[in-house]
């Protein structure tokens, strides 16, 4: 099957979003008075702010809401967004982007982060001309691994499934593009640590490797 469309996930793929993460959610942990160790915090790697809220008001019985910890941590995560010097896009995504734009493919994103913070990416890089739909896994009823996401970023599309490719970089996301039989590219970040990478059917840690020449023995 011809490949027609590229499912981008976000985080880790077309920015590193994940430091100002890091730092705006353990501000907030020292805000709320809690101590998350460095195991608990990967296992919450692609999940939703909600999700992750939602754990740490179980795990450490807070008497706050969901609610309460997103807006504290959203709040860190816009100041570090605007002002840390060290954010931009992952080394050779703008590239990637313009030649499959170029090339007539298809274009949609498929982030578990919410839209304000896809909007905020996309207005900061200027990649809102390249896509042609965005959906935000913050607003489904499942979040990755479960397969919805892409499930639906394949429907936007207008493309089956055997058309489509997912580029991921993250354990749960790989599963969930496994789950929804999509063929999927992970990108080895240097940023995810302790990622399994088993369930993808390529593994680059270049996007030039992801260029369509290459992709040719696969669609």
């Amino acid at each position: 099957m011809p490949l027609k469309a590229v499912l981008f996930d976000m985080d880790g793929v077309i920015v590193d979003t994940e430091p100002l993460h890091r730092k705006a959610y353990f501000k907030t942990f020292n805000e709320l008075e809690i101590s998350v160790s460095e195991e608990l915090y990967t296992s919450f790697t692609g999940a939703s702010t909600k999700r992750v809220a939602e754990t740490l008001i179980q795990k450490y019985n807070l008497a706050h809401s969901y609610e309460d910890i997103a807006a504290i941590k959203r709040a860190h995560f816009k100041d570090y967004f605007d002002n840390d010097d060290e954010f931009d896009l992952i080394p050779g995504v703008r590239e990637l982007i313009k030649h499959y734009h170029e090339n007539g493919i298809k274009l949609i994103l498929a982030s578990s982060a919410t839209m304000v913070t896809i909007n905020m990416v996309f207005e900061k890089f200027g990649l809102e001309q390249y896509f042609s739909g965005k959906i935000s896994g913050a607003a489904l009823k499942e979040s990755k691994p479960h397969p919805e996401v892409f499930l639906l970023a394949s429907e936007m599309a207008e493309e089956p499934v055997t058309n489509c490719m997912v580029i991921e970089d993250s354990t749960n996301g790989i599963l969930a593009a496994s789950r929804a039989e999509i063929f999927c590219a992970a990108y080895r970040s240097p940023h995810s640590k302790n990622q399994d990478y088993t369930l993808a059917d390529i593994v680059v840690s270049d996007y030039e490797e992801l260029e369509l020449d290459k992709l040719s023995k696969y669609f």
